[in-house]
């Protein structure tokens, strides 16, 4: 890793810290995966205490920009399943139990031009394309969730054209596109089933769902991810827990 030295500023050392190292992950000299130097060692890089490092790192982890493996070192933190579950994936079972759809059914992977709707979500100019997923993804082994997703066309160059397109795309984002979601922010609402939706969930027409409109982030606050997804949830609740 490229030497980091804090730079005099605003606020305590410990923010400055933060601030550099959320900056070099921003702009790609830490990506994900990355091991980062010990804290005594970024403490003599810094001119810090190993403490407030400490500090600097802890809330960084606490954010899941970083994760600690014990015996290994601190990492920057990367796209799993069992983080997509635990961190943006909120429906629970009868049981209490969250649990990452198991199989996704692709509909449609295309690229297009935005509709002013896609546009306005993603903050992107009107002209510009975009790639659209359309998906049913099956909890328990049975279709409960009708997902459509629009992303910004420029950053997903060739997407529609892979083959597969796997069932959790967050790793996917990170890893052939260098594009990490750190947070997500949802609008829920009750609907009624369309009749696409309603055949694709065995369904009547009409019948009751759970939409979820989600917009997803970069850690910069770009949005990269208009994703809607509309449940059926007869069997399944949304869960939103805070700390």
């Amino acid at each position: 890793m490229n030497q980091l030295s804090a730079q005099p500023g605003n606020g305590p050392l410990y923010q400055q810290i933060k601030q550099l190292i959320v900056g070099r992950i921003v702009d790609g000299t830490l990506p994900p995966g990355t091991c980062l130097p010990s804290e005594t060692r970024l403490g003599q890089e810094m001119g810090a205490s190993q403490g407030t490092v400490r500090k600097a790192l802890d809330d960084l982890v606490a954010d899941n920009l970083l994760i600690r493996h014990q015996g290994r070192g601190t990492f920057v933190a990367t796209h799993t399943a069992q983080r997509e579950l635990f961190h943006f994936f909120h429906l629970i079972d009868q049981n209490g139990i969250k649990q990452l759809p198991t199989y996704s059914e692709l509909f449609d992977c295309s690229r297009r031009r935005a509709t002013r709707d896609e546009a306005g979500r993603l903050q992107l100019p009107t002209s510009t394309n975009v790639v659209t997923i359309t998906r049913v993804r099956h909890l328990g082994g049975i279709p409960a969730i009708f997902e459509t997703i629009a992303l910004p066309g420029n950053r997903f160059q060739g997407l529609e054209q892979q083959d597969e397109i796997p069932n959790e795309l967050y790793g996917l984002y990170e890893n052939s596109y260098g594009v990490t979601i750190h947070k997500a922010s949802e609008r829920l609402r009750a609907v009624a089933a369309s009749e696409t939706e309603a055949e694709a969930l065995r369904l009547s027409v009409g019948s009751p769902l759970l939409e979820i409109d989600r917009i997803a982030e970069t850690l910069e606050g770009t949005p990269v991810e208009w994703r809607v997804s509309r449940c059926d949830s007869r069997a399944h609740s949304y869960l939103a827990e805070h700390v």
